[in-house]
């Protein structure tokens, strides 16, 4: 009951806005984000979709299934290149990223009819460096689960209720942010990443990412991929693939998988 009420109080909050888009990843934030706006606005709600190097093909296969399973009218917007300056991957590099990205959806959704523009940050985003949270607020973006006090364990309870598939599947992050800060971004790192998760994703880990230091692919996983990666025979899968999409050495993190892992902060600035 406590998560029906949680989910009627969202779509009754979402209701105020006279139309919206939203920026739809297919992850479990904004699925439930585009469930709801969905539900509160009918057709004047849309989904919008950004398709960059920086984004896993199998993101956005997922957003198209989750988009069409909810029956809100859903636009992929291709990006073929990013800014320089994003990909000289400052410590603000999200903060960046996010005016782009967001500047790309918005000129999209006005051209739509749109008069708001909808992310899925919700409550617990406020707890982690997150300099992308200040771009939106500059664009007077509307964070409609964050305002209705969501964490996220009420947004995976509430799409389990719902019976959106996306209630269990492991947060997303774009793959830039599996690239340390001051370290350029390039098509040929950012391809290393997606074939190595995609190697970890077919071997049966789920909570994983794979930090690119170079030559060093640093696995962090969470405790139930850790036990499988150690055992013997995916552990030398894992070593020998990894090294054929072109990494020397393949290492864990023996603290495992932890979101942010990599905003570890110094006197003079940080590394993601």
């Amino acid at each position: 009951m406590e998560y029906k009420n949680k989910y009627e109080r969202l779509v009754e909050n979402i209701r105020q806005y006279p139309s919206a888009a939203v920026a739809f990843s297919g992850g479990v934030d904004s699925t439930l984000l585009c469930k709801a706006a969905a539900d509160a606005l009918g057709e004047d709600a849309k989904a919008f979709t950004i398709f960059s190097p920086f984004i896993p093909l199998r993101e956005r296969e997922l957003s198209k299934k989750m988009a069409r399973e909810i029956g809100i009218d859903h636009t992929i917007i291709e990006v073929a290149d990013m800014d320089s300056h994003v990909l000289s991957n400052p410590v603000d590099r999200c903060y960046h990223c996010k005016k782009a990205v967001f500047g790309r959806i918005s000129e999209e959704a006005r051209t739509a009819g749109m008069e708001y523009l909808f992310d899925g940050s919700n409550v617990d985003d406020l707890k982690d460096y997150r300099p992308g949270m200040k771009a939106l607020e500059e664009m007077d973006v509307c964070s409609p689960l964050r305002d209705s006090g969501l964490t996220k364990d009420d947004i995976r309870g509430i799409s389990k209720l719902l019976g959106l598939e996306t209630w269990s599947i492991p947060a997303y992050a774009c793959l830039a942010s599996r690239i340390p800060y001051g370290t350029v971004i390039t098509d040929e790192n950012l391809r290393m990443v997606e074939a190595g998760e995609d190697v970890l994703h077919r071997l049966g880990m789920e909570q994983v990412r794979l930090r690119h230091h170079g030559d060093i692919a640093r696995i962090e996983a969470g405790p139930d991929e850790m036990e499988k990666l150690l055992k013997e025979e995916v552990r030398l899968e894992v070593s020998k693939e990894l090294k054929g999409i072109g990494y020397i050495y393949v290492c864990m993190e023996l603290e495992g998988y932890r979101m942010g892992s990599l905003n570890v902060f110094e006197e003079e600035g940080s590394n993601e």
